[in-house]
């Protein structure tokens, strides 16, 4: 279409099709108009014959009459009336369609009040598909609830599963010493340490040892110890140390010390931190053997004490029999006191014996306190951060 005549275009056209309608008008009732009215021609009466050339000359409204107007416009009235009655009846059918569709949703609005209303009064659900719906919203709200307080624990347990690693940590000692104390410490079977005849002299093989039979303890010694490499020594058995005082070796009048671990951690790759976890259950008259240069000697116990781990002065004592002092902390699983169990020696015959020497320079160092157990878990950390 030109955008400068647009205007006269379109009018013309719709003239041009009102014109087209109303020739099909009158063509569908020019036969009618021509049998119904005759033609006077040359003074006598005769019938037109319809034929368009006819129509096209002569002038139309000269030959129909009132009737045929009236028909005309009948027609007309006809062909809108069908026009706009299909056209209201159509609205007509997408009205009462969108009615419907809000009809049908405010009956879901309703069923969802009265569901709900019905529910909290503890009636039954009206329909199933509500029931479904129900279901679903619910087991949906249960979860958003268990999760929302699952969420609110989440920071608890992880605090108490960090508060109780490092109590695990720091006090499992106490949990596993008590069970080792009733159990083979050693790597012995019960059944082969046996008590001896303790009035026998026997000739046994130059390995050190320490053996307990009611403990069924049978662990290495080594002897000499000085007290900077006690704590080593005793990852590989139990220590002999020597101080002023109480210097003595298996068969000298005076004091022999043994000391080793009662509790450890139980994550500690240190094979004896149990060694002398079962030491309180020794009592008077108890037997303890100790291989010693391809002797065997044996000492019967006379006393246990306890004291405080400074209490250094009480490993020596004046004498003149050879004794044995084993000495480890207690209670199990701490190293809050030191415990010793004294024993005399009672085999071989010690008429004779020569007394303890006096230590070397070496050994002569002064001792703070007795030999603790290993280093707990804080105590590792302090002494991490202290550089001890």
């Amino acid at each position: 279409m030109d955008s400068d005549n647009g205007g006269q275009i379109l009018d013309s056209q719709r003239k041009a099709a009102a014109e087209i309608a109303r020739r099909k008008v009158l063509a569908a009732y020019g036969k009618t108009v021509s049998e119904a009215q005759p033609n006077v021609v040359n003074g006598s009466s005769a019938y037109a014959a319809p034929n368009s050339s006819h129509m096209k000359e002569e002038p139309i409204n000269s030959r129909i009459n009132s009737e045929s107007w009236k028909r005309y416009h009948s027609e007309w009235q006809n062909y809108y009336q069908k026009y706009y009655s299909n056209y209201y009846s159509n609205a007509a059918k997408q009205y009462i369609a969108k009615e419907r569709l809000k009809d049908t949703r405010a009956q879901a609005e309703e069923d969802d009040i009265v569901y709900a209303l019905a529910h909290a009064g503890g009636r039954e659900k009206p329909t199933e598909g509500l029931k479904l719906r129900d279901d679903i919203r619910r087991k949906a709200t249960d979860n958003a609830k268990k999760t929302r307080k699952l969420r609110k624990f989440i920071p608890i347990m992880a605090g108490a599963m960090v508060t109780l690693l490092i109590l695990f940590l720091q006090y499992n000692r106490l949990i596993f010493a008590p069970i080792y104390a009733y159990v083979s410490p050693g790597n012995a079977p019960a059944s082969e340490i046996e008590a001896l005849d303790p009035t026998i002299t026997q000739t046994v093989s130059a390995d050190p040892r320490l053996i307990i039979p009611k403990l069924n303890v049978d662990v290495p010694i080594r002897f000499g110890v000085p007290l900077s490499g006690v704590m080593a020594a005793m990852n590989n058995g139990v220590a002999h140390y020597r101080i002023a005082g109480a210097s003595a070796y298996p068969g000298e009048i005076g004091n022999f010390i043994i000391t080793g671990h009662s509790a450890g951690d139980v994550y500690s790759s240190n094979p004896y931190k149990y060694i002398f976890s079962g030491l309180e259950r020794l009592e008077e008259g108890d037997l303890i053997y100790v291989n010693y240069e391809s002797v065997r000697y044996t000492y019967r116990v006379t006393n246990k004490t306890v004291v405080e781990p400074s209490d250094v002065d009480a490993l020596v004592v004046s004498t003149d029999k050879p004794l044995i002092t084993l000495v480890t902390c207690t209670p199990l699983g701490t190293s809050r006191y030191r415990l010793l169990v004294t024993g005399e020696q009672i085999s071989p015959d010690y008429e004779g014996s020569s007394k303890q020497e006096s230590v070397t320079p070496e050994e002569s160092s002064e001792s703070e306190e007795l030999p603790s157990n290993e280093p707990s878990f804080f105590e590792n950390i302090w002494k991490f951060l202290t550089g001890q």
